[in-house]
C-alpha cells in the first residue's frame, strides 16, 4: 500500500495506531473536503437562486423552467469525484484488507467471540494449534469458551475476558464470531471495525504499530446492556508481550 501522511489530528479521529490507518484517515478527509465544497456550492447556489428569482423581478411563475447548464456540470462532477474515491481509493484499500491476508505463520492469530455482554479472547499456545471448545463445557465464570481440557492443544491455551493483549508490528489475523446476537467489534486506533454474525467465522486483520493502551467497543446495539460492553486492548513490546503469555497462562491454571 502506498504511504499516507498522518491527518488524524484535522479531522478529530483517535490517534491512529495500526499500518492501514494513515490510508482511511487520508480517503475519510477526502470525503470531508467534498462535503465542504458540496456544501459551499449549494449554498452559493440557494443565494443565488434567492436573488435572482425573487418576486419583485419575476412577478408571474414561468412554466419553461430553466434552460442553464449549471446543475448538469456540478452533478457530473460529483458524480466523477465519488467514482475516483471509490476506484482509486476505497476499493484497493478494501481489497488489500480483505484479500491480501498474511501468511498465517507469520501473524499471531487470536479467536474473538462475542457475547451478550462480554469479548473473550482465545490465544493459541506455543504450538500454534487451538484446543478443541465444547457449548457443553461452557462455564461463565470459569471457562466462558468451553475449552475442553482434554485435549492436548488445549493445554497451553489462553482465554481472558475483556482483555486483549497483542504485539507491537506484527501482523494479527483476528477470526470473529458471536454466541449469541449480532456484534460488532469497534477498535478505533486501528480503525479497525466489523461485524460478529452468529454462525459465521470471519477474518480479520491489522498490524499495531504503537504500543500502548486503547478501547475495545461494541458498535452494534446488542441489548439492554450494551453500554458495558468494552474491553481493552493492550499493546506489547514482543518481550513484554512473552512474558505476559507466561504470566496469563500460570494465572489460567490456577482456575481451571
Amino acid at each position: 500500500m502506498r504511504e499516507f501522511l498522518d491527518i488524524s489530528g484535522l479531522l478529530g479521529m483517535p490517534d491512529p495506531a495500526s499500518a492501514h490507518a494513515p490510508q482511511i484517515d487520508f480517503m475519510m478527509a477526502l470525503v470531508h473536503w467534498l462535503m465542504l465544497v458540496l456544501f459551499i456550492g449549494w449554498g452559493i447556489y440557494y443565494i443565488y437562486v434567492l436573488v435572482r428569482f425573487r418576486r419583485s423581478k419575476n412577478p408571474a411563475a414561468s412554466y419553461e423552467g430553466t434552460k442553464a447548464k449549471y446543475s448538469t456540470y456540478q452533478e457530473s462532477g460529483i458524480v466523477v469525484a465519488e467514482a475516483l474515491l471509490l476506484v482509486v481509493f476505497a476499493f484497493p484499500i478494501w481489497g488489500f484488507l480483505k484479500n491480501e491476508f498474511p501468511p498465517a505463520e507469520d501473524a499471531v492469530e487470536v479467536h474473538v467471540v462475542a457475547e451478550q455482554f462480554a469479548w473473550n479472547f482465545h490465544y493459541p499456545g506455543d504450538d500454534g494449534a487451538f484446543g478443541r471448545r465444547s457449548i457443553d463445557l461452557i462455564d461463565l465464570a470459569t471457562n466462558p469458551l468451553g475449552l475442553d481440557m482434554t485435549d492436548p492443544a488445549a493445554q497451553d491455551d489462553i482465554i481472558t475476558v475483556n482483555e486483549m493483549h497483542l504485539p507491537v508490528d506484527r501482523n494479527v489475523i483476528v477470526k470473529l464470531t458471536s454466541k449469541d446476537v449480532i456484534h460488532s467489534f469497534a477498535l478505533p486506533h486501528m480503525r479497525v471495525k466489523q461485524d460478529a454474525i452468529p454462525g459465521l467465522e470471519i477474518p480479520l486483520w491489522f498490524r499495531p504499530t504503537k504500543v500502548g493502551d486503547y478501547e475495545i467497543s461494541c458498535a452494534q446495539l446488542c441489548g439492554l446492556s450494551h453500554y458495558r460492553m468494552r474491553g481493552y486492548l493492550t499493546i506489547h513490546s514482543q518481550p513484554d508481550y512473552e512474558t505476559w503469555r507466561v504470566e496469563a497462562l500460570e494465572l489460567q491454571r490456577e482456575f481451571m
